[in-house]
């Protein structure tokens, strides 16, 4: 078994950052859905910005809200308009790994899928 690129949500931006929460992030169900992401599945996030990288959990925004919430100890880590990639991994055997065709999904400025 090895572990292999699965999904992004390529440079979405941060709405919102609450250090208050139990920590995760909170991304907007219609972006979960095109990027095959399921609530609790665990995901690194990379910051354009600060070249900042960390890993949690997914939690399940409002569908088509543009929602980019980083909670608790990741809202140090990110900035509101910070652009972000959030990107997850699955664990594969290595022939099914070769063939494998990661989902890969490009939201416009407001974090919404085009069309």
């Amino acid at each position: 078994m090895i572990q292999r690129f699965k999904s992004k949500i390529h440079r979405v931006r941060v709405t919102q950052a609450d250090l208050n929460y139990v920590g995760s992030i909170t991304i907007d169900e219609k972006l979960m859905e095109a990027a095959g992401l399921i609530d609790g599945e665990k995901v690194q996030i990379v910051n354009n910005n600060n070249g900042e990288r960390l890993e949690t959990y997914v939690i399940t925004g409002e569908r088509d809200s543009g929602v980019i919430c980083l909670n608790g100890a990741a809202a140090r880590r990110a900035q509101v308009g910070d652009v972000i990639i959030i990107i997850s991994y699955a664990w594969m055997d290595y022939e099914e790994a070769k063939s494998f065709q990661p989902k890969v999904v490009f939201p416009d400025e407001q974090n919404r899928l085009p069309g």
